[in-house]
């Protein structure tokens, strides 16, 4: 397959980068429209017990969602400040779609004890589309932040998802001004010219806007989360810039071993676009296990991110190809033909360890060389002490907790922020908290409502009967809307019902319900990945331990990455530091991307040194001249993708929404982890613990690979191999 496109891609270089302008043009003038059908959901879970509750809900109470405004200041009862509030409430009151507003001068509990704040409910009319409730809500907004008596805060409700989904789209696009021009700056000073350092930035536009015009096909079947916009730009750019790093470099050393750019296009292709291949469809895999989840949330992410995967693979494996047609006679090559050295490793030829000269430090790669035979000396040590730091950095993530969120994940300047701790400071405890909602339906024993009155972690409880004789039972819980007592109390109802007719809905409940949905649909999902990705794996290295290795090093890195987040975010180390704070969980959001993401682009930097270490086999037949010559070939991309990783997902950790942050953090770590402790040290340790095992196969499965494996033609040019003598000796390339 490479190998047509890059045919295609030479022959018709014009007609491809055409066929790519109009998939930009249609991306950025048609796909962008899926903007306009976004969702900030995240909790939700169709088919749930939460969600069934309050669809009957919604058809049994003629009232929809509220919001509240806060009005504080150093008295507000002042004359000045009733007038104001009073004419605002009436006008709210008149305007379409808007049910109630309670007098806070004269309803209990609505102004605060001190006397300096007040707090103004606003319930919307059920059965309200999304754009007339949308309509209400802002109308009904603007004329509350008019108070000027008084400072103002308004959120909550449907206003409070929409501002989180507000300040996240507000925090990317922050980073990408950030991040696209250090991106930039790092490609011109690796490849020393405007041409090859732009060629990275077109792959990404083009990946970025095939995602798009995909996303909006989606949406048309099914729900899009806003914060998939967020995967796409990230995932993206992340990607094409690793896609292209690699092929880029590639060709630069094809040409300095030809003055034919077609031929090196073709070479490049042939083995840099192999790899490309196989690690979009790593990647790809690895995200689509989000697809396996009824969630909208992440179903949206696995597609959104998967879409922009196969895009990105796509643009490597054909517009660079054709860009490097026309143009590549003007990027200049880099290096010359080197020489696989098993003076690396035998002492005076006699094999017994890595030893011999060191590499010269003019030689390319020879830094990754260096601490390849570092590695490879001392493989028990190095193995080990590098499992121990990376098992201890994982530790925290067994202790790791997810929840909703409320608006302590937004700064303190922003206005939901704002209203949240204003009411934290002026009104007790469980004021302006969502309260789980109980259906008790008119068939249930007559004390089974005192019963779940009498459960422990209730600060309040009120009832009324709806129209059907079901009776709706309010309670509040103590501490946070998500937090365990509400969820406890959310469990406890559950199982106090047996077989009466309840139901229960509310925050907590959908935390509950999406927390149950991972436990039951999770494991399937990574053993379905995990699957998907060894047999990938065997494809791409004709090896039955490989994969597992690759995937038992991944899962290592992964963890240690995880649990560094939940040790800043949940337990709030140092978070600070990163404009956060320690909410004692994760947003729901962040584990489910950054485990996805990250494994999927751990499998990415595997692949690209497994391919040089298997060239590099399949040229000596020699494993520990492999490994060595492996991580030279490919230390420099390695090290140049995760930086340039690295910093397209720290800019992200430059905003103040925290699952944002958590993401960032999560990622960028994840990068840095991977591809240095891990890709430059453990890699090189267990591949020489394993020597030749390493390439082990059984018979059968040699066979299977052989006939149906992506393979491509070793070197057809003979090695130079120096021997522990000095003797030069030639060889023919052996198979593995």
């Amino acid at each position: 397959m490479p190998a047509a496109l890059a045919r295609t891609a030479t022959r018709r270089p014009r007609t491809v980068i055409l066929i790519w302008l109009l998939l930009l043009v249609l991306g950025f003038g048609f796909g962008t429209r899926v903007f306009g059908d976004l969702t900030s959901s995240v909790e939700d879970v169709p088919g749930s017990e939460s969600v069934v509750a309050e669809e009957r809900l919604a058809e049994l109470t003629p009232d929809g969602e509220d919001f509240s405004a806060v009005v504080s200041g150093p008295a507000v009862a002042t004359p000045q400040l009733r007038a104001q509030v009073g004419d605002a409430i009436a006008d709210v009151r008149k305007q379409p779609g808007i049910a109630r507003v309670p007098d806070p001068y004269t309803a209990r509990g609505l102004v605060a004890q001190d006397g300096k704040a007040l707090l103004i409910p606003v319930t919307l009319k059920g059965g309200l589309d999304d754009d007339t409730e949308e309509e209400a809500v802002g109308d009904a907004a603007d004329r509350l932040r008019e108070i000027s008596a008084g400072d103002v805060a308004v959120s909550g409700g449907p206003l409070l998802g929409e501002q989180m989904g507000g300040r996240a789209q507000e925090d990317v696009a922050k980073a990408e001004l950030i991040t696209l021009p250090a991106v930039l700056i790092v490609l011109l000073l690796i490849f020393g010219g405007l041409r090859a350092a732009g060629l990275p930035l077109l792959v990404t536009v083009s990946g970025v806007a095939g995602a798009f015009l995909t996303l909006y096909g989606f949406s048309q079947f099914t729900e899009i989360s806003v914060y998939a916009v967020q995967i796409v730009t990230m995932l993206g750019l992340g990607l094409a810039v690793d896609y292209a790093l690699l092929m880029v470099i590639r060709f630069r050393e094809e040409r300095g071993k030809t003055d034919d750019v077609a031929g090196a296009v073709h070479a490049t292709v042939a083995h840099a676009g192999r790899t490309v291949l196989f690690s979009g469809l790593t990647v790809a895999i690895s995200l689509s296990g989000l697809v396996w989840f009824p969630s909208p949330f992440l179903r949206s992410m696995g597609l959104a991110a998967g879409a922009v995967v196969v895009v990105d693979m796509l643009a490597a494996l054909t517009l660079l190809p054709a860009l490097l047609a026309l143009f590549g006679g003007k990027i200049a090559p880099s290096g010359t033909k080197s020489r696989i050295r098993k003076g690396f490793w035998h002492r005076g030829g006699s094999g017994a360890e890595p030893g011999g000269a060191e590499p010269s430090g003019s030689e390319p790669g020879a830094f990754f060389a260096r601490l390849a035979l570092f590695s490879a000396r001392r493989p028990v040590a190095v193995v080990t002490a590098v499992v121990a730091v990376l098992t201890l950095l994982a530790l925290p993530a067994f202790g790791m907790r997810i929840n909703i969120g409320d608006a302590r994940q937004l700064p303190h300047d922003t206005e939901a922020r704002q209203l949240y701790d204003t009411v934290r400071e002026h009104y007790p405890a469980g004021t302006d908290t969502d309260p789980v909602q109980v259906l008790i339906g008119s068939g249930a024993a007559p004390d089974h409502e005192d019963k779940i009155r009498a459960l422990p972690g209730i600060m309040a409880a009120s009832s009324d009967r709806l129209s059907d004789g079901t009776v709706l039972l309010e309670l509040t819980p103590t501490g946070s809307v998500d937090g365990p007592t509400a969820t406890r109390l959310v469990e406890q109802v559950r199982d106090l019902r047996g077989d009466e007719p309840v139901q229960v809905t509310g925050n907590a409940a959908s935390l509950v319900d999406f927390r149950s949905m991972l436990t039951e649909r999770a494991p399937w999902a990574v053993l379905t990945v995990l699957f998907a990705l060894f047999v990938l794996l065997f494809a791409f290295t004709g090896s039955l331990l490989l994969p597992l290795r690759t995937l038992a090093t991944t899962l290592l890195s992964l963890g240690a990455a995880l649990g560094v987040v939940v040790w800043v975010f949940q337990d709030g180390h140092v978070a600070g530091l990163l404009g956060g704070e320690g909410l004692g969980s994760l947003s729901l959001t962040a584990p489910p991307l950054i485990i996805a993401i990250a494994f999927g682009l751990a499998m990415d930097y595997e692949l690209f040194i497994l391919s040089r270490m298997r060239e590099a086999w399949l040229e000596t037949g020699d494993h520990r001249a492999a490994v060595v010559e492996g991580l030279r070939r490919s230390g420099r991309v390695v090290s140049c993708a995760a930086l340039l990783l690295a910093i397209v997902f720290g800019g992200f950790m430059t905003g103040g929404f925290s699952p944002i942050l958590q993401i960032g953090l999560g990622l960028t770590l994840a990068v840095l982890i991977d591809a240095t402790v891990v890709r430059m040290f453990l890699v090189p340790a267990t591949m020489t613990l394993l020597g030749r095992r390493a390439w082990w196969a059984p018979p059968r499965l040699r066979k299977l690979h052989q006939r149906y494996g992506l393979r491509e033609a070793p070197s057809a040019d003979p090695v130079l191999v120096e021997q522990g003598g000095g003797q030069g000796v030639r060889q023919a390339p052996p198979s593995p």
